[in-house]
């Protein structure tokens, strides 16, 4: 089965230093990279190099950093025939500061020609939302554009994550067409209007999301795991067991969601789409880079 995701395209610029400056410092960095990013082209790519017939819908510019674009896609083997390559708009980029350390990260994000979606441009998708069994997106490209691809998804039956990031109001109709919504502890939070800090806080975030009329919710704690909740079960789901440290966390969400997208879009149940979720994020940062950090298919078996 097949996997469609929605979302922007950037460049990563990313720096590494012993630390994330605050504002007005600045510091030494040791090294910075320059690579493929973006949640949603993350996902999509990650969801690729998992196993899964993949379509990814965004728009580009026709610039250097759009030909970056197309080359992972090509490598990766993620159809990209609904990206558009805008004449008018520039690629978007991306400045993340990563503590070297431990692996945290600060991002700030231009979408560039992804902020230019239009509806119009998922009418001329809809195809590819059809025939997927999963449809992913987030947060990155024009709210109403992302809105409207739930609808079309809905109305085609076919089951729809949100990874609600950046957190950002969303129309009380929407909450009901989500299958799965899957916010860090930080989105989470902006929803339920309290901090979420611990498994208990998860727990009663997560009722408070299903009220809002989600189907099942999903809150990714960093190094305590994640926490998944619906109306009939609950699980605490553990970090994946390593064998290499963690380097770069920058990605390691979008490796989360892609590895649900992949898992559930094969039939396997919550649990196992959620231990399959754990490790292809884990797997994701321990390596520098987001795109170009997500595991394959027989990486994430062996750790499995």
């Amino acid at each position: 089965m097949s996997i469609s995701v929605l979302g922007i395209f950037v460049a990563d610029l990313a720096f590494f230093g012993e630390k994330i400056p605050s504002e007005g410092e600045t510091i030494i960095g040791k090294k910075y990279i320059i690579g493929p990013g973006g949640k949603g082209s993350n996902q999509a790519v990650a969801a690729a190099k998992a196993g899964a017939k993949t379509y990814f819908i965004s728009k580009i510019g026709d610039d250097h950093f759009g030909s970056m674009a197309k080359k992972i896609y090509d490598e990766s083997e993620v159809d990209y025939s609904n990206v558009i390559i805008s004449k008018e708009h520039s690629t978007g980029a991306a400045g993340i500061l990563v503590n070297k350390n431990s692996g945290a990260n600060s991002i700030n994000v231009v979408p560039g020609a992804a902020g230019e979606l239009q509806i119009s441009d998922i009418d001329k998708a809809t195809d590819s939302i059809k025939k997927s069994s999963i449809f992913l997106t987030q947060l990155e490209a024009p709210l109403e554009v992302v809105m409207y691809s739930i609808k079309v998804a809905n109305q085609h039956l076919v089951k729809t994550i949100l990874n609600p990031a950046p957190a950002a109001s969303i129309d009380k109709e929407i909450f009901s067409m989500v299958d799965y919504f899957t916010p860090n502890e930080t989105e989470a939070s902006y929803y339920v209007n309290h901090p979420i800090e611990t498994i208990d806080d998860a727990k009663q975030a997560s009722k408070k999301i299903l009220e809002m009329g989600v189907k099942n919710v999903i809150i990714t704690l960093g190094e305590k795991g994640a926490y998944f909740e619906n109306k009939n079960e609950q699980h605490i789901v553990s970090k994946a067991n390593l064998d290499n440290p963690i380097l770069d966390t920058t990605g390691a969400g979008d490796a989360f969601n892609a590895g649900l997208a992949v898992a559930l879009s094969e039939g396997k149940n919550i649990k196992e789409s959620l231990n399959f979720a754990s490790a292809t994020a884990g797997l994701s940062a321990t390596k520098f880079g987001t795109a170009n950090s997500m595991p394959l298919r027989d990486e994430i078996e062996k750790i499995l």
